[in-house]
């Protein structure tokens, strides 16, 4: 059974790769879908409630959405074939007849009609050799009554002028309508563009060829879901006629963009309407048009490097600006999106050059952006606060070349965050004096913050951190600054680890510990030590002959504190699935991480990340002792467990009970023993 999968799946592999052009593989793909119906019956994507119907690539088929709206499998005859009644699937091929008696075959019997009535009817059914792109019915019912009206009453020579519009004079299929590609139509020789897109889909000036390559004795069908006009403006001059465009045309003519929109190319323009712009606080709007830079930015981020059509979006997709960084192009139903929001308002606006968009909201990209800017539109909403509140707008909304540490919303979860002197200068300490790339930080970088404090880079297997705090998300660079968006608030070293233990109440009896072993001045000395320091709790926890036999005992004492002491820096940030840390003495500390809490030899840390100049301490509420020789080369957070029997998992369960109930006899006592 596994070798016939395998074998089917090479097969349409093999099949789709050997297909001459996106349609064909498309077809070829749907072709094999519908192969179980019978010879020659193609598989297609019917979106619900509509008469929209697509072949479609291995991707869609498994989705079943176009648009992210459900779709129906549905299976009809592939092009050039037909159903004979009482027998599987299409096995005879359609007749070969003209062009006019195709157009009937394929339904596209109001093109039929008016072609006859444009007197057009001997052209199409005598010799020569056609290409006739022609709308469906529905396509003729969509027009405005009053250009349809327009188009039959002016004794047919608008009609005629307009069929002859969507024929070329030669057969072109499918495979030949390639991407970018224009011929000469015949009205006037203006010319058709075609547009053969990567998920199949082909289009003519943005109508959407929804039956191709219909062949017939003196040319070719493909029938098309829209009419098609006559284009002779290039884009820019689409834009320079519309008054709803009059701020795009003043920004355009003031950034120097007017030529490009002149010349060749095959652009796509999301033109913001003049309510765009208004919707644009007046401080901000103002202060882009009067930057060059920032404005250039701003309006190549709506330019596309290449000829977007909305019937060619089946899904978001991200593409390229000419601004250089990307939009998500997508579609919602009938809705065209950017960035996930429905605001084009008219699509396909067709010139010459490339294609407009209308779009009722304006895009600002980050490069045109204040650091203020870059704060209000990420998920540091209490970062942003707190800036303001500590009185650095000045610095956020200036031209400083600055960088900004920016903690996650997370990161302040259960914090006092009223603003009052030590957290002003903690937010003043978040923002650095130069402007940085996190791509050019290296491991022992130091960076100098507006506080005046100087911070260190750790550069880790997996993260990149910045004292306690490690970057989260890519870079934002904005108009003049950058903004690091990070996973913690940061701490900031105030002292040696030996001032750290000394400051914090719980390490009272580690402080006495160190300093009977002999190691205070290890402790204070330069360097770079990861201390998972075990707090009052954690010395309190052991049997009282055990506690008092270490406190009294220097050698013990000094390799116990050894053992917690990793001879490098790793913040909690760094601590991945597999970390290990050789202490001071003894075998290397297995560490891991659980629900976000850091494990090392299986004790959670109790907190994290307490920052010294020359190291770094994890207070610990147990002390660390060496895992089992057979668990040595597992997770220090403790891997799945092998499966046991039901007596052996009860027998843990209760030698976890008497171990708990334990350790509080223990606590209990020593509490009975001070008190006394």
């Amino acid at each position: 059974m596994n070798v016939l999968v395998l074998v089917l799946g090479l097969s349409l592999v093999l099949t789709v790769c050997m297909a001459r052009s996106p349609y064909q593989a498309v077809l070829q793909h749907s072709r094999i879908r519908g192969r179980q119906q019978g010879p020659n019956v193609c598989a297609m994507q019917h979106l619900k409630g509509t008469d929209k119907k697509y072949f479609t690539n291995c991707k869609q088929w498994y989705h079943r959405k176009i648009c992210g709206k459900p779709t129906v499998i549905t299976y009809e005859c592939c092009p050039g074939y037909e159903k004979i009644p009482g027998e599987r699937g299409c096995p005879a091929a359609l007749p070969l007849v003209n062009i006019y008696n195709t157009l009937g075959v394929v339904g596209a019997t109001t093109t039929q009609m008016y072609s006859e009535r444009a007197q057009m009817r001997d052209e199409i059914e005598g010799p020569g050799s056609f290409t006739f792109f022609a709308p469906s019915n529905e396509a003729w019912a969509a027009l405005p009554t009053e250009i349809l009206d327009a188009l039959v009453s002016n004794v047919n020579i608008e009609l005629l002028n307009a069929l002859h519009y969507h024929m070329v004079d030669r057969r072109l299929t499918s495979e030949e309508l390639r991407h970018g590609s224009s011929f000469a139509s015949m009205y006037q020789d203006f010319h058709v563009h075609i547009h053969h897109y990567s998920n199949g889909i082909v289009t003519v000036n943005c109508a959407r060829l929804i039956k191709p390559d219909q062949h017939a004795t003196n040319g070719i069908v493909h029938v098309v879901d829209r009419v098609i006009t006559a284009i002779s403006n290039n884009v820019h001059t689409l834009l320079d006629v519309d008054d709803d465009l009059e701020t795009l045309r003043t920004a355009i003519a003031a950034a120097g963009l007017t030529t490009i929109l002149e010349e060749e190319g095959q652009y796509t323009i999301f033109a913001p309407t003049n309510e765009a712009f208004e919707k644009i606080p007046p401080e901000t709007l103002n202060r882009i048009l009067g930057d060059p830079v920032a404005l250039r930015d701003l309006l190549n981020y709506h330019i596309l490097k290449h000829m977007q059509c909305a019937e060619s979006i089946v899904a978001g997709t991200p593409m390229e600006t000419l601004q250089g960084t990307v939009l998500e192009v997508g579609c919602d139903g009938e809705h065209m999106t950017l960035n996930g929001k429905a605001i084009v308002t008219k699509k396909d606006q067709l010139g010459t050059n490339g294609v407009v968009h209308y779009i009722n909201e304006l895009l600002i990209p980050d490069s045109a952006k204040v650091l203020l800017e870059l704060a209000e539109g990420s998920s540091v909403a209490t970062a942003t606060k707190l800036f303001v509140e500590a009185g650095l707008s000045p610095h956020l909304t200036g031209s400083e070349a600055l960088t900004m540490l920016a903690p996650l919303e997370d990161a302040f979860r259960g914090s006092d965050t009223t603003m009052r002197p030590d957290l002003r200068k903690l937010m003043t300490n978040h923002i650095l004096k130069e402007r940085l790339s996190s791509k050019s930080l290296y491991h022992g970088q130091q960076l100098e913050t507006l506080g005046g404090l100087k911070l260190r880079v750790f550069v880790y297997r997996n993260n990149l951190c910045i004292e306690n705090a490690c970057i989260a998300a890519h870079d934002k660079t904005g108009r003049y600054a950058t903004m690091f968006t990070v996973d913690k608030v940061l701490t900031p070293p105030m002292g040696t680890v030996m001032d750290v233990l000394k400051a914090d109440d719980r390490f009272s009896l580690l402080v006495g510990a160190v300093q009977t072993a002999g190691m205070t001045e290890l402790l204070n000395q330069q360097g770079a030590l990861t201390f998972f320091a075990p707090t009052n709790d954690a010395f309190n926890a052991l049997p009282p002959a055990e506690l008092n036999r270490l406190m009294r005992s220097r050698s013990e004492l000094s390799t116990m504190l050894r053992y917690h002491l990793g001879d490098e820096l790793l913040v909690s940030g760094a601590v991945g699935s597999h970390t290990r840390v050789k202490p001071l003495q003894g075998e290397k500390l297995e560490l891991g991480v659980r629900n976000q809490t850091v494990y090392v030899n299986r004790v959670p840390v109790a907190d994290a990340d307490l920052m010294a100049t020359n190291g770094v301490v994890h207070a610990v509420n147990n002390i660390i002792k060496p895992l089992p020789p057979k668990v040595e080369r597992e997770q220090a957070d403790g891997p799945a467990a092998p499966l046991r029997s039901a007596a052996s998992s009860r027998a843990d369960s209760k030698s976890f009970r008497d171990d708990d109930l334990f350790q509080k006899v223990v606590r209990s006592r020593s509490s009975k023993t001070m008190l006394q």
